[in-house]
């Protein structure tokens, strides 16, 4: 599906502020409906036990391969080689991650999931893929395509805006 050509937004405009509007509204609602304690604890635990959803995005991108380079690994996060660090140390302290140095050069610290963290991201994904079942069949066939399509764009936009206003140091 080819991105279509951006249009420039009109605030003056009232049918376009409303759009907007509507979007902010529900990129809020989005954001809050993740966060609830209820959906939280489903997802993620409770007590002792419970994961923060950093460290359920963690073992996300950990599952994928054998091991991961730590820079690598902040790259697939989206975040700061620091914040990755922090994310597998919190797993590590619990027993669902694992760092040691890469065979071919010591210098490299190599992170990976345990059998304990491939266990508990299944559990995890397996609720996660229960509610993503709950909200697509909300839509038809075709409307899940337009859904996902429009998802993608957002996120595409999101970045755009993140790296043309991304602070200078």
């Amino acid at each position: 599906m080819a991105t279509p050509r951006p249009t420039p937004i009109d605030f003056d405009d009232p049918a376009q502020r409303e759009v907007a509007q509507r979007v902010g509204r529900a990129w809020r609602d989005i954001r809050r409906g993740a966060s609830m304690s209820a959906l939280v604890e489903y997802f993620f635990g409770t007590g002792d036990d419970a994961l923060e959803s950093g460290q359920m995005d963690t073992l996300d991108v950990l599952v994928q391969q054998d091991a991961w380079r730590m820079g690598d690994l902040a790259e697939a996060l989206r975040v700061d080689p620091s914040t990755a660090t922090r994310a597998v140390q919190r797993l590590e302290r619990i027993g669902l991650a694992a760092r040691c140095a890469n065979p071919k050069d010591k210098r490299v610290v190599m992170v990976s999931v345990t059998d304990d963290g491939r266990s508990r991201h299944a559990e995890a994904h397996a609720r996660r893929l229960d509610a993503l079942r709950a909200i697509m069949e909300a839509y038809d066939g075709k409307e899940r395509l337009q859904l996902a399509a429009y998802l993608e764009r957002f996120v595409m936009a999101l970045d755009e805006f993140v790296a043309t206003h991304r602070a200078k140091p």
